[in-house]
């Protein structure tokens, strides 16, 4: 017999399967790493997430000698030796390596946020915003296992790690062709070289205004639906962006 996720419909031919996915709604995590407490809705992945505690990278590139604890992150990774990107974006011809990462990138277009949280209604295109945003309802402090050396900042994602590392190193690999305007990675540098085709692949769902970063929309679609999901703490007043709290703020 099938079993139907009432949230979203998907349908699944085990009722553990099911049960797996309704965490996602949910934010339900009840698998906990012994070390930082982190917790995962799955015991696989944190099997996966514990290798990063002991260091261990089984999964090492033939092409470069990289190395990775989970073997879908070197699959990606060697894309970066072929070049091969072969899933695109109808709407705005961005490629994947991966075909996942297409239908996640393709929520941005659409406007589908499948999981949403129970306690306000908000809802996001991936589980884990759902995840971070649930604790501000919990109170809960985001896990972060990386820390910067440099200046303790801590962060819940090695890659984000890694571009901040170039923040105090001055490093920008990534020029623009057109003007020789270099960036710390190639997502910066690609929303840049909008300012040079005028390229706006990100359309406002209320009145089809276009912009060249999926944020910006977002914070300007919040001008129609009145959202205002940043709460100050001190006195209540709600804002639709964290740079207009961060400015309120500061009357505090």
């Amino acid at each position: 017999k099938p079993h139907e996720c009432e949230e979203c419909g998907r349908i699944f031919n085990w009722r553990n399967h099911l049960v797996r996915h309704r965490r996602l709604h949910t934010g339900e995590r009840p698998y906990k790493c012994s070390v930082c407490g982190k917790g995962f809705n799955d015991g696989s992945p944190l099997l996966i997430h514990e290798m990063l505690h002991r260091g261990e990278k089984p999964y090492k590139c033939l092409d470069c000698g990289k190395s990775f604890s989970q073997s879908s992150h070197l699959i990606s990774h060697q894309a970066v030796h072929t070049d091969e990107k072969p899933y695109v974006c109808p709407d705005c011809g961005k490629s994947f390596a991966r075909q996942q990462y297409l239908l996640m990138h393709r929520r941005v277009h659409t406007g589908e946020r499948p999981y949403g949280c129970r306690d306000c209604g908000k809802s996001f295109r991936k589980s884990s915003d759902l995840v971070r945003h649930k604790t501000v309802h919990t109170g809960e402090k985001p896990f972060n296992c990386f820390l910067c050396s440099e200046c303790g900042k801590s962060f819940t994602r090695r890659f984000n790690l890694k571009l901040h590392k170039k923040l105090h190193t001055g490093e920008r690999p990534h020029q623009c062709p057109e003007c020789g305007l270099s960036f710390t990675n190639t997502s910066h540098l690609i929303v840049h070289q909008r300012i040079h085709t005028g390229e706006r692949p990100y359309r406002c769902h209320v009145c089809g205004k276009g912009f060249t970063m999926s944020s910006k929309c977002l914070e300007h679609e919040r001008t129609h639906t009145g959202e205002a999901p940043y709460r100050c703490s001190e006195c209540g007043n709600c804002y639709r962006t964290k740079v207009s709290l961060a400015s309120h703020a500061k009357i505090h």
